[in-house]
């Protein structure tokens, strides 16, 4: 089975220019909007009325080490994303971190650290 989910989704790729791990989990009404270089990664959770733009990454920094420095595999490492948030173009996310209910992330943000629900997150100059 997961052979044909992964199938589907690099058939889906080549067609859409959108990478969505067949494993994130996806809430109602998930809107992408001119989806060129948009990434999900394996367990990111993305909740109800979620809209994303363009160039947006919900992605994972980097696998973590056990005590003798070997990846630890199966954890979840990808972002969080509740109801009702507003991605905007080239948008990147990594890391567990979470983004609370209402929130906006703006054009061209790294973020790496979760915010509070009704966050507006802007790029500073």
């Amino acid at each position: 089975m997961q052979l044909i989910a992964r199938f589907i989704s690099k058939l889906a790729q080549s067609i859409t220019s959108i990478d969505i791990h067949p494993a994130a989990r996806i809430g109602k009404s998930f809107f992408i909007d001119t989806g060129t270089g948009v990434v999900i990664g394996e367990t990111a959770e993305i909740g109800e009325r979620v809209r994303i733009y363009h160039g947006v990454t919900l992605g994972s920094n980097q696998l973590p080490l056990d005590d003798t420095g070997r990846l630890v595999k199966g954890t979840s490492r990808h972002p969080i994303v509740e109801d009702d948030v507003v991605i905007h173009s080239g948008g990147t996310l990594v890391g567990r971190i979470t983004v609370g209910k209402g929130s906006v992330i703006s054009s061209k943000i790294w973020l790496n650290q979760s915010v509070p629900p009704g966050s507006l997150v802007l790029k500073s100059s």
